[in-house]
């Protein structure tokens, strides 16, 4: 199959030398690899089996199998004389290497087809050297109907790899001449999804947006509903509950309250947390099913599109939206994206031992009695061994005041109740800036990073 010219193929360095390792095999091999849609996952195994011979099949909604045979008839002509079904094709297709890209499009054509993929695989396939890789988009029926174990090629599998975005330090491959302060601004935006970081192809990123918001075949009005769709029959529903956290709905009764669903709505948010689109956090301190649990959206081209897309889809329609409505409330927006940059800055420099270490990292929220009133502290690290604990704060603005921040981190601190009589206490504070930097606040070890210095670390 031809393929349309594609951009410079950006990092998966670990899965290329893991799957490439897979294909240099002179053993049978079931490759799965399953990811949201625009993850990469078809570029990804292009890029694997170059230089190689080998069969591609897109599958659709229909004629699966006669279309499986035409397409490998191209490479194996005589398989023309074959019986149309997967068993009499697959007879012809030993020791070489077939990838199947969405594969739960024919399971949902033929439910039986994973039954006779099994025996293919037993009886056929795994005395010989053929390599089969199996790509999904639909998260949902890759891990219900392929990788639980009722089914039918449970076990069979002998390299599984879910594709995730990627990080923030990767996508500085993707705009070399970028500054950070910008990055931060396309990663809210597009968050590490090969896809979408491809598709801004010009900078300033709102010079960008302003122009693409206003084509008419804008790939922003239909993607979130594709990307339902492909998840979920009702796909209202769990639209309604995205909605509600986007709206800053994250505890439980508040989801349930905007969305009326009938009968128990954990079933979606469980659903939801299944597929990456959602994720449930509990305060650090506390156990992970703690009832004080919150839900946030995992992906943040879902969260800017339910808070700044969704909302305005008619303004956008009737081409009058005004792109100054996002810039406003960007820099706000922009304060949940900068934690997650922070965190992956803590974990790089823990992972390079530039800074002591931590096993856990998360938020840390409860109340204060005596003040009727809550507190949260953005991140919150610990080691469980050494007692250590470090409290962050991430500020996304500039000219931040260290010891202010250092103070109110002190004040919620005293509020955190984790082995308070032998903890050693550290501070860190994030910003884009700082009036002036400190190194301690009462004793205590105090971390300032700025964005040149998240640069340094996460993208030279």
């Amino acid at each position: 199959m031809i393929f349309p010219d594609m951009k410079r193929f950006v990092d998966r360095e670990e899965e290329i030398k893991a799957i490439k390792a897979k294909l240099k095999s002179k053993n049978f091999e079931l490759i799965i690899i399953f990811g949201r849609r625009r993850v990469g996952k078809t570029r990804l195994v292009l890029e694997c089996v170059k230089g190689r011979d080998y069969i591609y099949y897109l599958a659709t909604e229909r004629n699966n199998i006669s279309k499986f045979k035409s397409e490998v008839e191209k490479s194996v002509p005589e398989i023309k004389h074959a019986k149309e079904d997967w068993e009499a094709i697959f007879n012809f297709l030993k020791d070489k290497t077939i990838i199947i890209d969405e594969f739960p499009n024919i399971l949902r054509e033929d439910r039986a087809a994973l039954s006779e993929f099994q025996k293919i695989v037993d009886t056929m396939l795994t005395p010989t050297g053929t390599k089969l890789i199996l790509l999904g988009s639909s998260i949902s029926m890759m891990k219900s109907k392929i990788l639980s174990y009722k089914s039918p090629l449970y076990g069979r599998s002998t390299s599984i790899l879910e594709l995730k975005p990627l990080k923030f330090a990767q996508i500085r491959k993707f705009f070399e001449n970028a500054e950070i302060e910008e990055l931060v601004k396309i990663y809210g935006f597009a968050g590490g999804v090969p896809f979408y970081l491809q598709r801004i192809d010009k900078l300033p990123f709102f010079s960008w947006l302003e122009e693409e918001i206003e084509k008419p075949d804008s790939f922003l009005r239909y993607e979130v509903d594709i990307l339902l769709r492909m998840e979920f029959e009702d796909y209202y529903t769990y639209k309604e509950i995205l909605e509600a956290i986007a709206l800053g709905k994250t505890k439980l009764n508040e989801i349930r309250e905007y969305v009326k669903v009938k009968g128990e709505i954990t079933k979606y948010l469980k659903n939801l947390i299944r597929v990456g689109f959602v994720k449930r956090e509990a305060p650090i301190t506390k156990k992970r099913r703690s009832k004080k649990g919150r839900y946030y959206i995992n992906d943040n081209f879902l969260r800017f599109w339910f808070k700044f897309i969704y909302p305005n889809l008619s303004s956008i329609e009737e081409r009058i939206f005004d792109i100054n409505l996002i810039k406003s409330d960007y820099p706000q927006y922009l304060g949940g994206v900068f934690e997650e940059i922070c965190k992956e800055f803590l974990v790089e420099m823990i992972r390079r031992k530039k800074m002591p270490y931590f096993n856990k990292i998360g938020k840390e929220w409860g109340s204060i009695p005596e003040k009727k009133e809550a507190f949260e502290i953005d991140m919150v690290a610990l080691n469980e061994k050494t007692k250590d604990i470090l409290f962050a704060e991430c500020k996304w603005k500039d000219r931040v005041n260290a010891s202010k921040i250092a103070k109110e981190l002190a004040e919620k601190a005293e509020q955190v109740q984790w082995h308070n009589e032998r903890r050693k206490e550290k501070f860190a504070i994030f910003a884009k800036s700082f009036s002036r930097k400190i190194e301690e606040y009462e004793g205590r070890k105090v971390y300032c990073f700025d964005l040149r210095d998240l640069g340094r670390v996460l993208l030279e």
